[in-house]
């Protein structure tokens, strides 16, 4: 099962339940388009041909000034990692491989980006420069490691892994090879964000955003399922934080304060569901992927929006 699969599962399968099923891949398609083709012109044309309607980009990471997104494309058959401006344009793709890559992640310096690849068989942590360059591993270990973030300082990252049975927070240094030290116990701890300052750890564990203190501890739940929340996002003066829920019954983008005070819905996309939210440096937008056509449809569309709700833009 990829991890591709995992990530989409805590999108679009947690209503199933608070381990959120496997559900199916995403790019199960084009994995079977291209094995009928046997990687013959036919894929390769139809590859070429398809529209931006025809493929998925998702997991929108700011850079550090605020200028590009990193983020993860299938538009050229396979998850591949890429960056943009802010605006859409100057799309370029860094890595290229057949592996499944995704999640990437600014250092705060803006000078490496972290992802998840499953280029040696497992998925693990990768880090390379900002231009695509010097590509090597951070972690080794025969669970999947997925979904880095960086600590404020920039000496370390947190991410998820199921090495441990079920998925479960952990830091590290940001080096090759360093030990990882696991800081949740929940068997259902997903996508784990620093706050600014570093101290605190916000995530989803089943179906609602918790807070822990970076160093583990105690965990603070701030929703309450039904009214679920996933994929939390802080703001950078960390007073409010961004998070997808289904509570109206459809995926939408909802913000509240730190201490899970002031629940409310962004805005209103006309169709499908919006996941994924990420705040912008500058605190004044919100990277988020749009759905058209629900989760089980075959665009992903990311898109920005003032953090007051306003100027929605999509950026394909």
């Amino acid at each position: 099962m990829k991890a591709r699969a995992e990530r989409r599962a805590a999108e679009r399968d947690a209503r199933k339940g608070p381990r959120h099923g496997s559900g199916s891949n995403g790019r199960g398609w084009i994995t079977w388009l291209i094995g009928v083709a046997a990687i013959g012109a036919t894929a390769a044309a139809y590859f070429l041909m398809r529209t931006p309607a025809q493929w998925k980009d998702g997991s929108p990471a700011w850079s550090p000034d605020g200028t590009r997104l990193a983020f993860y494309s299938e538009r050229d058959g396979n998850a591949e990692i890429y960056v943009m401006n802010a605006d859409g344009t100057g799309v370029t793709r860094l890595t290229r491989t057949t592996a499944d890559e995704g999640y990437p992640s600014w250092s705060p310096d803006g000078r490496t980006i972290t992802f998840d690849s499953d280029r040696d068989g497992n998925f693990e942590i990768y880090a390379m420069d900002a231009d695509g360059g010097n590509q090597r591993r951070l972690t080794t270990h025969p669970g999947r490691d997925v979904s880095a973030s960086w600590s404020p300082d920039g000496s370390g990252i947190a991410f998820m892994s199921d090495r441990s049975g079920g998925f479960d927070a952990y830091r590290m240094p940001a080096t090759a090879g360093a030990e990882a030290a696991r800081v949740t116990q929940t068997g259902s701890t997903w996508f784990p964000v620093f706050s600014p300052n570093g101290s605190t750890l916000a995530f989803h564990v089943g179906r609602d955003v918790h807070l822990m203190a970076a160093t583990g501890g105690e965990i603070r739940r701030l929703t309450t399922d039904p009214a679920n929340g996933m994929y939390p996002s802080w703001s950078p003066d960390g007073t409010r934080i961004a998070f997808m829920s289904w509570r109206n019954g459809r995926t939408e983008i909802f913000t509240m304060n730190a201490d899970g005070s002031n629940q409310k819905k962004l805005m209103n996309v006309e169709n499908g569901d919006a996941i994924d939210p990420r705040w912008s440096p500058d605190g004044r937008t919100i990277a988020f992927v749009h759905m058209p056509d629900g989760m089980t449809g075959s665009a992903a569309i990311i898109c920005t929006v003032d953090a007051d709700g306003t100027a929605l833009r999509h950026l394909r």
